[in-house]
């Protein structure tokens, strides 16, 4: 919903000023991301959105923790003084939000709000005040301190580190190497989970508290397409500047390394996912999705 609304928000930046839409589209543009916070969110709902467009052209620009009118004053001065300025922004406290808006709309700079009005209707949907406080993601509140403890946890027991501890894991990420996870098991930890990755190694045995059926974290394996796997594998190599590992970057050892983790997964009956276009993110996702599904059986 969020990117359509900013879909139609850009549309609406055609139309209101009047730009040609194959200019539009060939120009560079200078945005600017303005938020009362760390900005994470609004770099992350700024990203969503130019995937969505295949040629737009621009120059991008942060600021954090903008609370004060001085702040936007200097920041809109700068806008005014460059050619297709936009601006999107993230502050919550609301006499800070319209003065930007109105100054913005002074200069005739496109600028758009990424929460307030979302802000607005959760506070009549839920019929109650929002406390418009900057940063309030941010507390140091029992899920922060939950979040912290997986991310130490994660990166105690990366790449089959102290796999006894596998009964104290939210969840266990397999593979072979290059798969994606330790990325994919600090994505996790940041969410808050504790997560445990094994590397799965030719004639190695696997953790034997794997192997226990009233283990409680949920396992998942992850393959990927060996000839990405051989391209991976000879640009790790080349940067380590190893010599020495012909089978590690061979496409018919990747392949019956491959063939035998999903041998593995199937005969403990693990969820797999096939990583090979996935984004970090995008695998998390599914992950997550798995370990809800065993979390609700």
């Amino acid at each position: 919903m969020l990117i359509f609304f900013l879909k139609e928000k850009l549309k609406c930046i055609k139309q209101n000023y009047n730009l040609n839409i194959n200019i539009f589209m060939s120009e560079k543009y200078n945005v600017y991301l303005i938020s009362d916070s760390t900005g994470e969110t609004l770099d992350r709902i700024f990203l969503s959105l130019k995937s969505q467009f295949a040629n737009f052209s621009y120059n991008k620009k942060e600021f954090v923790f903008v609370r004060t009118e001085q702040q936007i004053d200097k920041i809109v001065k700068e806008c005014a003084s460059l050619n297709n300025s936009i601006i999107l922004y993230t502050i919550v406290e609301t006499k800070l939000a319209k003065y930007l808006a109105t100054i913005s709309s002074n200069q005739n700079i496109p600028c758009f709000g990424v929460l307030g009005n979302l802000i607005l209707t959760f506070s009549k949907l839920l019929n109650q005040k929002a406390s418009h406080t900057p940063s309030a993601q941010h507390v140091m509140d029992e899920d922060y301190y939950k979040r912290i403890e997986a991310i130490q946890f994660t990166m105690s027991h990366d790449d089959g580190k102290k796999t006894e501890d596998v009964n104290q894991s939210d969840i266990v990420l397999l593979g072979v190497s290059r798969t994606g996870k330790t990325p994919t098991s600090i994505y996790l930890s940041n969410r808050g989970y504790k997560t445990m990755n094994i590397p799965l190694i030719h004639k190695q045995e696997i953790p034997s508290g794997l192997k226990k059926k009233e283990l409680s974290a949920c396992v998942v394996g992850l393959f990927a397409d060996a000839e990405r796997l051989s391209d991976i594998r000879r640009n790790r190599v080349a940067i380590m500047n190893e010599k020495n590992l012909p089978s590690y970057t061979n496409l018919e050892s990747i392949r019956k390394e491959l063939e035998e983790s999903k041998e593995l997964f199937k005969k403990y009956n693990w969820p797999m996912i096939d990583v090979t276009r996935k984004s970090i993110e995008e695998t998390a996702a599914s992950v997550l999705k798995i370990h809800d599904i065993k979390k609700n059986k």
